[in-house]
C-alpha cells in the first residue's frame, strides 16, 4: 500500500476530500491487518511504525486509530500504547445471535424467488470454495465463502447492511478459531451443498433449518476454541427459537 504523505496535508481539516480518503484507506488497510490475524489480540499499535509501513504520516493514522476504536477493534487509551483489542466471548455469542436471527429471515425470503440463475451463481461460489480449499488458498476462500453467504440473502435487501456489519465482525473469530483452514472448511461444505439444493428445490424449511444450524454450529466451534469453559447461551436460544417455528 503507497500512499503519499502530502496527500494527507493536501486538505485542510473539515474539508473532507483527499485527507479524509487517505484516512480510510489507512484504516482499511490496518482493520484488515486486524481481521486476518496478522495483528493479533493484545498487539501492540505503534503509529510511528506503522504510519512507515504504509508510507503515509501520522494524521491519516490518527484518524484511522480513532476509527479503528469506534468499531471495538483496538483500546487506544490516553497515555497508553493502543493494543488490539481482546475477543470478548459474549460479543462472539452477541453477534452470532444476530445472525441466526437475520440470516434465517433473509434466507427464509430469499429461498422463496430464487431463480435459476441465482441457483447457478450459488453453485459456481461453492465450487470456488472448494478450489481455494484444495489450494489452501485461506483468504480468497474466505472471501468466496462470505460471497456464498451473501447470495443467499440477496433477495432481502433490507437487510443487507446489518448483515454486512455482523459478516465483518464474525471474520475475525473464524481467522483466530481457524474455520478456514482446509483441515476445518469439510465441516461447513456439506452445510453449502445442503443450501444449494434446498434453493434449487425452493424447500423453504430446509433452507432456513440448515442456516440456522450452520451458523449456530460455527459459533459454538469458535467458542470452544476461544473460549472452552463458556457456551454460546444466545446462539442457542436463537437456534431453538428458529428450529421451533419450523
Amino acid at each position: 500500500m503507497h500512499m503519499s504523505e502530502n496527500a494527507a496535508e493536501d486538505s485542510e481539516p473539515g474539508e473532507g476530500r483527499p485527507g479524509r480518503r487517505l484516512a480510510l484507506d489507512v484504516h482499511a488497510a490496518v482493520r484488515a491487518m486486524i481481521l486476518s490475524g496478522e495483528l493479533p489480540p493484545g498487539a501492540p499499535l505503534l503509529q510511528a511504525a506503522l504510519a512507515r509501513k504504509l508510507k503515509v504520516s501520522r494524521t491519516p493514522m490518527r484518524e484511522a486509530f480513532r476509527l479503528l476504536q469506534e468499531e471495538g477493534l483496538i483500546e487506544n487509551k490516553p497515555d497508553q500504547r493502543a493494543v488490539v483489542r481482546a475477543i470478548d466471548p459474549g460479543e462472539v455469542d452477541a453477534v452470532y445471535t444476530s445472525r441466526v436471527m437475520l440470516e434465517s429471515v433473509a434466507v427464509s425470503i430469499s429461498v422463496r424467488s430464487a431463480t435459476p440463475e441465482l441457483v447457478e451463481r450459488l453453485a459456481k461460489s461453492l465450487a470456488q470454495m472448494r478450489q481455494y480449499s484444495a489450494e489452501e488458498d485461506i483468504d480468497r476462500w474466505q472471501q468466496a465463502h462470505r460471497e456464498f453467504h451473501v447470495l443467499t440473502t440477496e433477495g432481502a435487501p433490507m437487510l443487507l447492511d446489518a448483515l454486512a456489519g455482523l459478516s465483518d465482525r464474525a471474520e475475525r473469530f473464524l481467522r483466530l478459531a481457524k474455520l478456514g483452514h482446509p483441515q476445518a472448511t469439510g465441516r461447513w461444505d456439506a452445510d453449502h451443498e445442503v443450501l444449494v439444493e434446498a434453493f434449487r428445490a425452493r424447500d423453504h424449511d430446509l433452507a432456513v433449518t440448515t442456516i440456522a444450524q450452520h451458523l449456530a454450529r460455527t459459533a459454538f466451534t469458535a467458542m470452544a476454541d476461544i473460549a472452552p469453559r463458556l457456551d454460546a447461551v444466545a446462539t442457542r436460544a436463537a437456534l431453538n427459537l428458529v428450529l421451533t417455528d419450523r
